[in-house]
């Protein structure tokens, strides 16, 4: 593991010098995967790294974890609370679409949810604009793979450090930098509403779907969960659909 963790914060160091940035900045949660990207880029450029909290009626319990996360890892921050800019900004589109008599309220909820994602990345890129920094993604292997991420939202970003390790990966990674137990251990969240966690959200667990991105034998309907949520996602990962006039 540490010739794991010593090749990113190479590559991150690279990623550095060849963008001609000074620094890296990430989004912390107080979840596993932004406590890791803390931790690498804090080794990478030591005085030129940044943690960004934006709470959005972020649970207290995750704010003491994300600030744990700051403190442990010796990482400048910053806190931004987005929660008023996040209802004030939905009740307006909410308002329209009423007005209009066309909210879809099956869809309300993930609408209302990948808006805080969104929010989340433009205050990461004013952020790096003025420090003129890169944004660093937190996505792994699999949530890549399943498409768990919010366009334009978390995924967002400048450079994807931990796209190559899965969920499980990133776990034993966590250990080695010596993340706080309690954030090892705790259920991924992607902190969209209120008690959601990725795999209730997903319908399989992480350590499944790391077990078929290593290729060992899964039960049949997990795999087509995994299949379909990669199916569904592809517009996600690939480049954007362009018109060719020729």
């Amino acid at each position: 593991m540490e010739k794991e963790v010593n090749a990113i914060v190479d590559w991150l160091q690279n990623q550095v010098q060849q963008a001609n940035v000074d620094g890296l900045l990430v989004g912390v949660s107080g979840g596993l995967d932004s406590a890791v990207v803390a931790n690498l880029i804090k080794q990478a450029c030591p005085d030129n790294s940044l943690g960004v909290m934006m709470p959005i009626n972020t649970s207290e319990a995750n704010m003491v974890d994300a600030k744990n996360v700051i403190e442990k890892s010796g990482i400048e921050s910053m806190i931004v609370d987005l929660t008023d800019t996040h209802q004030i900004m939905y009740n307006q589109i909410q308002t329209g679409l009423k007005e209009k008599n066309e909210l879809n309220e099956t869809n309300d909820r993930l609408a209302g949810a990948n808006l805080r994602a969104r929010l989340r990345m433009s205050t990461l890129y004013t952020l790096a604009t003025n420090y003129n920094y890169m944004v660093v993604g937190t996505d792994n292997a699999s949530e890549w793979y399943t498409g768990y991420f919010t366009k334009y939202g978390d995924g967002g970003v400048d450079i994807l450090p931990l796209v190559e390790y899965t969920k499980t990966e990133v776990r034993e990674m966590a250990k080695y930098l010596e993340v706080p137990e309690q954030i090892v251990s705790k259920k991924p969240s992607a902190d969209l509403w209120d008690n959601q966690t990725d795999e209730a959200e997903m319908g399989v667990s992480y350590n499944t779907i790391d077990a078929y991105l290593k290729g060992n034998e899964i039960a049949e309907k997990d795999k087509e969960i995994i299949e379909n949520l990669h199916r569904r996602s592809a517009h996600k990962r690939n480049a954007l659909p362009q018109y060719n006039r020729n």
